[in-house]
């Protein structure tokens, strides 16, 4: 599919950079990532924990790199790093070429250890040990956008590492983290070093504010909450791209772009709708704005191939909508400070949790075949 009829070439003229939030051995082996890359306008990947462990319990494509880590001994943390850090480098290498076209697209996003979140130092071990350990420029390190992993953004910018901040729910929160970033672009230009290369996204989660918004509302009772349902998500991250506005049209933003900065674009994450009585596609038409990311399941990536309506720019021309459904919101009773803030507790919790998860497989597998 070609121009009008495809929705996702589309999208992309829009200024949406479309990328896979999944990766696994087999997408690779199969050619399947390729193929989203040639048919499906897929310019970058995200993969996180939970991602990992899906991949390596469900596949066999492991087991041979699984019996060669047994044989030297390998524990399960070196067993992981080693896996996902091979998963994540050939996706480097497939998107190579794309990265030289697109700079900021054609990358692929690794996560530090989700149990380092409320740790700023070891964060930055590791983000360095990542960088290091996969050794493609067209990485990036996600790093979660707790209070103690916002230095941990800086130093890694600073230091020339790209970053993925993920796991971004609250408006006050994704202004420091875009704070953030320009600190460490600072600091790399203080330090007399080029910021050639450097790029980052910021991960905002879109679908979980309105699983945990629509699961409040549904308390509060009466029909006045009603046409609210399913409008919270959305909503923020039109306010997120407001913010992300007003913060690259600053007289600072301004001294960093003139000296090569790339900007931290807004990436639109968890895209896949969780409520059956919303459009599969709501949180891919209703975020059309230029300079962003849309990272999408592979099943969102087809339901927009195949319905999708992008109907232009869906962010700029509702900033008045998008300010009215949060006052709307407030006034029926729902906080949404206590949201944002319950959603980073709970996203931090289901990470780890996969991770956990993740090292048990690996471990099983070891110990099946000593």
């Amino acid at each position: 599919m070609t121009g009008h009829h495809d929705p996702l070439a589309r999208l992309s003229a829009e200024g949406v950079s479309v990328w896979l939030d999944d990766i696994s051995r087999d997408r690779l082996l199969t050619g399947n990532l390729r193929r989203l890359v040639d048919e499906r306008h897929v310019v970058g990947v995200t993969s996180n924990p939970s991602i990992f462990q899906a991949a390596v319990t469900k596949s066999s494509a492991y087991d041979a790199q699984l019996d060669a880590l047994r044989q030297v001994g390998a524990d399960a943390e070196h067993a992981v790093r080693d896996i996902t850090t091979e998963d994540v480098r050939n996706g480097c290498d497939l998107l190579a070429e794309l990265a030289q076209r697109q700079p900021g697209d054609g990358r692929v996003s690794l996560e530090v250890d989700p149990r380092l979140a409320r740790e700023t130092d070891a964060t930055i071990v590791q983000a360095r040990e990542l960088w290091g350990h996969v050794g493609r420029p067209n990485l990036y390190i996600k790093i979660p956008a707790t209070r103690e992993g916002l230095p941990a953004i800086t130093t890694a910018i600073a230091e020339g590492i790209s970053v993925n901040v993920t796991l971004i729910f609250a408006l006050e929160r994704y202004r420091a983290v875009m704070e953030a970033y320009a600190a460490g672009l600072e600091r790399r230009l203080d330090a007399g070093e080029s910021l050639d290369g450097i790029a980052s996204v910021a991960s905002f989660f879109v679908s979980r504010v309105d699983t945990e918004v629509d699961k409040r509302l549904a308390t509060t009772g009466g029909g006045r909450t009603a046409d609210l349902k399913g409008r919270a998500a959305v909503a923020n991250a039109r306010l997120a791209y407001g913010a992300y506005e007003a913060f690259v049209s600053t007289e600072r933003w301004g001294r960093l772009e003139a000296a090569g900065a790339a900007r931290q674009r807004p990436l639109w994450a968890s895209t896949s709708t969780k409520d059956p009585d919303l459009p599969d596609t709501l949180y891919v038409t209703e975020l059309v704005a230029p300079g962003t990311v849309n990272t999408m399941p592979e099943p969102t990536i087809e339901a927009v191939a195949d319905h999708g309506e992008i109907r232009g720019d869906t962010v700029r021309t509702a900033y008045d909508d998008a300010a009215e459904t949060m006052a709307a919101l407030e006034r029926v009773g729902v906080d949404m400070d206590d949201v944002t803030r319950v959603l980073e507790v709970e996203g931090v919790e289901k990470f780890e949790t996969s991770w956990n998860d993740l090292l048990a497989t690996v471990e099983a597998r070891l110990e099946a075949g000593r």
